[in-house]
């Protein structure tokens, strides 16, 4: 039998065969090589595998801030068909935004694309440049419209979700104050950061021009920021070791009528710190030359003056400015606005989530950073369901047994319990037993056991609208998303007193690292975990290393410390580009 009637007859009896498939091997000696010939199933007999895959539940993420990205970095992607919506297209260190505005940093330095961040994560992630203009919770989908210029066509998409991690921020609060929005800087962005920066050379630029009158310099000179929280104090710090650093050896002429003023609402600046912090940066302030001035309300602001009123005598009184930054907290945005109406939460300033971060009324959405907060649910709201469980007698009073029992899962769903303990460095649980008179209690009924428990809602506060808190979200949120499927089965969470069960996970819980604020000339400020405050130069230098250890990559950390190093060299460059 010659080769070639061979391999005609052994395809004829492979292609017979009652197999799915065959393989024959064929051996060509002129090529010296060996080929694999696959021969399957006609199509109507090979079966449809694809049908029998199960479907990845899609995942949209609005926004790549600090808690979108720290989402993405965690998330295994593998998991899910995720999909990214946002309006830039890369993530920015804000912390450090008050040093781009004066040069100390650049501003490529603190940004690093989103198509470098998800191209590193495990499985796929897809990215869409646009704005997230409509959340339709009710049929799972999202409106976005391209905010790319001369885009051809309209550029509007929507994308249907199955979870949806809503992740926007938020925007400036003005408060509605006249003139604010058109004559005033913010300092949310980048691009607020370089705007900043140009503004601050072009009022130098202007006072040194020769037809410019001491009256008009001093105006131009005058640079007043609006907020006394930790990105104005930083602002003001920067922008004054700017000036003296490095402005005046280049205006020498006008060195003595540039001015700052901090204008701050209430009684103190940094009023979020320890107040050793506060008292220590409104005293280096005023050595420093810069202005604070305390409880004063703005009342509108136009392109040459800000009117402001001082609170303790009623005086209004009108001040020229040359520049003015405004930075006074944060309001929700017009699309998590119309969101929130949709869904009945039209009283609260920001969505409302449980303590799984997931959006009140809504059991497919969830909502980290700036445009979310916890609403914390109150031990009182369930003490009738709590005592219940932990009554398995039914006798309608609870021994220390009892309640040392259902102890630990109230401390895991009620945080605001482990706060109450710690401030009152309460160790022993069984203290919350005792009596009036401190003598410990051999059974308690459920006026006594709300006694012991109702001052512990006291505790409940508001997680702060930062970087830190955001970062953490996003963080255990992935860490949810991860172990679902895993979790279903065997849940990790505390007890369901109101229903049986466990809830699947532990409640989201922030942890406190920690807060800096630079104060300029080499020294800052900063509020350590367990009340410790540390205050100078070599704080300054813990500030150095922990933000260069907090950027999102190798890339964005050697830039950072590049930048600081050039600064210390060379000074900050003053040029317009």
């Amino acid at each position: 039998m010659t080769i070639g009637s061979f391999f005609i007859t052994a395809s004829r009896a492979l292609t017979t065969h009652p197999f799915s498939s065959s393989f024959l091997l064929l051996c060509t000696i002129s090529g010296g090589g060996v080929v694999a010939l696959s021969e399957s199933q006609s199509e109507a007999e090979r079966p449809n595998i694809e049908n029998h895959e199960p479907r990845k539940k899609k995942v949209v993420v609005l926004g790549t801030g600090w808690a979108a990205t720290s989402f993405l970095k965690g998330l295994d992607a593998s998991l899910y068909d995720v999909q990214v919506v946002s309006p830039r297209n890369y993530f920015a260190f804000t912390p450090l935004l008050p040093s781009v505005t004066c040069g100390t940093v650049e501003a490529r330095s603190i940004v690093e694309p989103v198509r470098n961040i998800i191209k590193k994560r495990k499985g796929e992630i897809k990215f869409w440049e646009a704005e997230c203009v409509k959340i339709d919770a009710a049929g799972k989908k999202v409106f976005c419209l391209s905010n790319i210029e001369n885009l051809v066509g309209s550029g509007e998409f929507s994308l249907d979700y199955d979870f949806l991690v809503v992740s926007v921020g938020a925007q400036v609060n003005t408060f509605n104050t006249p003139g604010v929005k058109e004559n005033c800087h913010f300092l949310k962005d980048v691009e607020d950061a370089q705007k900043i920066r140009l503004s601050v050379i072009d009022c130098l630029e202007k006072a040194v021009l020769p037809s410019q009158s001491e009256e008009e310099q001093r105006s131009n000179l005058h640079f007043v920021i609006v907020g006394g929280g930790p990105t104005g104090v930083e602002f003001a710090a920067e922008l004054h070791d700017f000036i003296q650093e490095d402005l005046t050896k280049l205006y020498p002429t006008v060195k003595d009528k540039v001015k700052i003023t901090l204008i701050q609402s209430g009684d103190h600046i940094l009023n979020m710190f320890d107040e050793r912090i506060s008292s220590f940066a409104e005293q280096k302030f005023t050595r420093d030359g810069i202005e604070v001035q305390t409880g004063c309300r703005v009342l509108s602001v136009n392109d040459k003056e800000i009117t402001m009123k001082v609170k303790s005598t009623g005086e209004v009184c009108s001040v020229p400015h040359g520049l003015i930054v405004w930075s006074t907290g944060i309001s929700t945005l017009p699309v998590i606005k119309n969101f929130m109406e949709e869904i009945g939460q039209t009283k609260r300033h920001v969505l409302a989530t449980d303590e799984w971060l997931r959006v009140n009324g809504c059991e497919d959405v969830f909502a980290i950073g700036d445009c979310s907060s916890i609403k914390q649910r109150k031990i009182m709201d369930d003490v009738l369901d709590i005592f219940k469980a932990a009554d398995k007698n039914n006798s309608g009073t609870l021994t220390v047994e009892e309640f040392k029992e259902v102890m630990d899962d109230i401390i895991l769903r009620y945080p605001q319990v482990e706060y109450y303990l710690q401030k009152k460095h309460i160790l022993d649980l069984r203290v919350l037993w005792n009596d009036a008179d401190g003598n410990e209690r051999k059974e308690i009924d459920i006026e006594g056991f709300k006694l012991a428990l109702s001052v512990a809602d006291s505790q409940v506060k508001t997680l702060p609208a930062t970087a830190q808190v955001a970062a953490q979200q996003g963080a255990y949120l992935a860490s949810c998303f991860n172990r679902n499927d895993e979790l279903k089965e065997h849940p990790e969470g505390p007890r369901r007193f109101t229903e049986s069960g466990h809830h699947r996970f532990l409640p989201f819980r922030y942890k406190h690292f920690g807060q800096f604020a630079p104060l300029g000339g080499e020294q800052a400020a900063a509020e350590l975990p367990g009340d410790w405050v540390s205050i100078g130069h070599s704080t300054q230098w813990l500030w150095y290393s922990v933000y260069a250890s907090k950027q999102v990559s190798w890339r964005t950390r050697y830039l950072v410390v590049s930048d600081w190093t050039r600064r210390f060299v060379f000074g900050r460059d003053s040029s317009r580009v």
